[in-house]
């Protein structure tokens, strides 16, 4: 709390509604660095989040782990069969993709409520809002962190380890995270501003859900329509740890599209955050 307290102390206690955009984007500085300060803070908030989640149950959070499991185990044979696919080829493949995608699909649900749910906190505590979203973040992490037990049974279950190849995963989940940060200041302050706009996101997610080669291979969609799935974001940013963790590479095209939408992601976030910061607090 003494951190609070020092933040509340050096950051200045004006208003940045009028202020020009070098003032404005000095301010946003200024408050992702104090939220980096507060990492510790970051970290409880965000295990405090898994706990009081899991209260009372008997596995906690391994819950997810179990359905996961069990979800893998049915769809694996149905689609196995539906796609005429090796189960040793598909299941590792439909494992991981489900795991990643319901990492991305629960951190671009949560970042919508990223102010909306701390609205007590924001009204309260003179915080950095970038710690909020970074606690979105990571708590999402830590339950990727557990549900990666099941993509490890089934790579030990099939022997269908990566090669050297999954090193390059390290680079392309650090780019997921810069991404979740982006995304979680970007949606919480338009949902906090927008209520209507959680329902459309999550109508987008189901849609691409289907779109996206989560519970079908890349190759399926033939060699006349493969080439349009650079174009989806979901696929170009997934296949950036999805490919290495299977023993493969991302083609350059892919690489290429996931670094321009990832760009253009953390832009945007930066112009928005930066611009109506002020207001945030306004609006939850």
């Amino acid at each position: 709390m003494s951190a609070v307290v020092q933040i509340a102390a050096r950051e200045p206690a004006t208003l940045d509604l009028d202020a020009g955009p070098a003032s404005r984007n000095g301010l946003a500085v200024l408050d992702l660095r104090e939220a980096s300060r507060l990492w510790r803070l970051c970290w409880t908030l965000s295990w405090l989040d898994i706990k009081l989640r899991y209260r009372g149950s008997v596995l906690g959070p391994f819950w997810l782990t179990l359905s996961t499991a069990v979800m893998v185990a049915a769809m694996g044979t149905l689609y196995a069969g539906l796609f005429k696919m090796d189960m040793r080829n598909y299941l590792p493949f439909l494992v991981l993709s489900l795991v990643l995608w319901g990492f991305l699909g629960s951190l671009v649900t949560e970042a919508c409520l990223a102010y909306t749910s701390a609205e007590g906190m924001i009204r309260s505590v003179r915080m950095p809002y970038t710690l909020y979203a970074a606690r979105i973040v990571l708590r999402n992490v830590m339950v990727l962190a557990h549900n990666m037990v099941v993509v490890i049974a089934v790579f030990a279950i099939f022997g269908t380890w990566p090669g050297a190849e999954a090193l390059l995963a390290i680079g392309g989940f650090a780019i997921w995270l810069l991404d979740a940060l982006a995304l979680s200041v970007l949606l919480g302050a338009l949902c906090a501003r927008y209520r209507d706009i959680p329902p459309i996101v999550g109508s987008i997610l189901q849609m691409a859900f289907f779109v996206t080669p989560i519970i079908w291979k890349p190759e399926l969609a033939g060699p006349q329509r493969q080439w349009l799935l650079p174009f989806n974001p979901f696929f170009s940013l997934m296949d950036l740890v999805r490919a290495p963790l299977l023993g493969t590479l991302p083609t350059a095209m892919t690489l290429l599209s996931a670094l321009l939408y990832s760009a253009a992601l953390c832009g945007t976030a930066w112009w928005l955050f930066a611009r109506v910061r002020g207001r945030i607090a306004y609006w939850v």
